[in-house]
């Protein structure tokens, strides 16, 4: 039997384009598996690390986060997977530095706790868009103890339960998220809910039903100029529980309202997908923070709740994917189309 060929999309340095060259055939170390990508989906955080090279460790990089496909190799200690089998992973070269751990290639290391089986019935294509914004949503629900983001931003530690397979009674808590149509927002949304929370979603106006399918309860318009007012009402007429808001969109328009809706129901958290205004800015009592989306309290969720839940419908492949292409070569054009910006949607290449 031949060794198969390993292809990247390489980054050679910062704010330059993909390059498609050969790369290692990587291995699998303990707890890892290999897989050969049958998918992959691009996320607002490549189009940074292209621009920036933020976070890239050594150069070339082979970079991205969300991966579906078939097991190629199973490391040492690993247990729920056997080579075959379908699954769906989120890549870690963000924090490992390794580029065997890039999404943007043919094959890709990924730990086997950040990984779950992808239930037949279910399209590659499809799953894809779960993995980077699944782990990002624990993240921001679940955190028991503040970390550090970057230096000088802290990560927000909600505590809030994993979600359940079961149906939950309402937990008389209330969970404002602004981009509630994004990857993640939606993420959050379903997990959220499934947990027994209460969401109110801020979108446009026209993914509303979208924000619902998702599991919002109520939907307020971002355009809406008394936007920060009726989403303060909608919370105190809640009467329950007002954990904060999961800011998706993270700009300084949307900071402002997050602002304003926390300065009328007297503070709270907010948690975003950037770092939040510095805190010489923010008022003495709203407790800012910004997620950062690999952490190991994500690990019951990959091995308990992704399967079963995506075999009975609880977790939704949303938003849709968008295939923008065919091949590693695409993955470039993916991500300016991401630039250019989508809503209610997950571009995705698939190999």
């Amino acid at each position: 039997m031949s060794t198969p060929r390993n292809l990247a999309a390489w980054l050679i340095k910062a704010g330059s384009p993909l390059q498609v060259g050969d790369a290692p055939l990587p291995t699998a170390g303990p707890g890892e598996l290999v897989i050969k990508n049958a998918a992959i989906a691009i996320n607002p955080l490549d189009c940074h690390m292209q621009d920036s090279g933020v976070f890239v460790q050594q150069w070339p990089s082979i970079f991205g986060c969300d991966i579906a496909g078939e097991v190629h190799e199973v490391g040492k200690d690993v247990e729920r997977f056997r080579r075959g089998n379908r699954a769906i992973g989120h890549a870690i070269n963000l924090t490992s530095g390794r580029s065997q751990d890039g999404a943007f290639a043919l094959y890709t290391v990924i730990p086997a706790k950040k990984a779950a089986i992808l239930p037949d019935e279910i399209s590659f294509t499809d799953g894809v868009v779960v993995p980077f914004a699944l782990e990002a949503a624990v993240c921001v629900l679940s955190l028991k103890e503040p970390g550090v983001a970057m230096p000088g931003v802290a990560t927000p530690a909600l505590g809030l339960p994993y979600p359940s397979l079961q149906e939950m009674p309402s937990s008389s808590k209330t969970l404002v998220i602004y981009g509630g149509s994004s990857s993640v927002g939606s993420m959050t949304t379903q997990l959220a809910t499934a947990a027994g929370l209460r969401v109110i979603a801020i979108a446009g106006a026209h993914n509303f039903e979208f924000s619902k399918r998702c599991g919002a309860a109520q939907v307020f318009d971002r355009n809406d100029i008394s936007l920060a007012h009726k989403v303060s009402d909608a919370v105190r007429k809640d009467s329950g529980e007002f954990v904060g808001i999961f800011d998706a969109i993270a700009t300084p328009e949307t900071y402002a309202h997050d602002i304003a809706i926390l300065d009328q129901l007297g503070g709270g958290h907010l948690a975003c997908v950037h770092p939040p205004p510095p805190a010489t800015d923010l008022p003495a009592n709203v407790n800012a923070g910004m997620i950062f989306a690999v952490n190991d309290i994500a690990t019951p969720v990959w091995e308990g709740y992704v399967t079963p839940a995506l075999q009975s419908g609880k977790l939704q492949c949303l938003p849709p994917p968008f295939v923008v292409g065919n091949g590693l070569e695409s993955i470039q054009s993916a991500l300016e189309k991401c630039k250019a910006g989508i809503s209610a949607l997950k571009l995705v290449v698939e190999l």
